[in-house]
């Protein structure tokens, strides 16, 4: 898919959400253009073509910055709840946000977040897809 974007649209957004997008070097950067991306992830259908580019682009800069720093060479040893909590923290997310994601009920998003009920299959999927991980991550056989 190919977004077609106004250039001057695209600046203004730039200059509104103040950040340069870049390759992330520290850590304060990366909470920044982890701020905006969720900024932009809660307008969901409502972004227009320019904030759809940077959200895209601020993902991508994040996945190589999380790749780099937050080795998941050891993620057999990490329960999936686990897993999921660490992913969801990098992502400043919240237990709520799971209700969405997984569209199911904030109880069940709950109680699948503290590790009191197990990811299935399809939730596995849906999470691995989501987090662009081995949806074997967030499930135990």
């Amino acid at each position: 898919m190919t977004i077609t974007i106004n250039r001057s649209n695209y600046i203004d957004l730039l200059n509104e959400v103040q950040i340069i997008p870049k390759v992330i070097e520290t850590e304060v950067e990366y909470d920044g253009f982890l701020a905006v991306t969720e900024s932009l992830l809660s307008k969901r259908q409502n972004r227009t073509p320019e904030e759809t580019a940077l959200f895209v682009l601020l993902v991508k800069l994040i996945e190589d910055y999380e790749a780099e720093h937050y080795s998941l060479q050891t993620t057999e040893k990490i329960a999936p709840h686990q897993f999921l909590q660490h992913m969801m923290e990098a992502r400043s997310m919240e237990p709520n946000d799971l209700m969405e994601l997984l569209n199911v009920s904030s109880e069940l998003a709950g109680s699948i977040f503290t590790g009191d009920r197990q990811i299935d299959r399809s939730q596995a999927q849906c999470l691995g897809d989501y987090f662009h991980v081995d949806a074997n991550n967030f499930y135990a056989e």
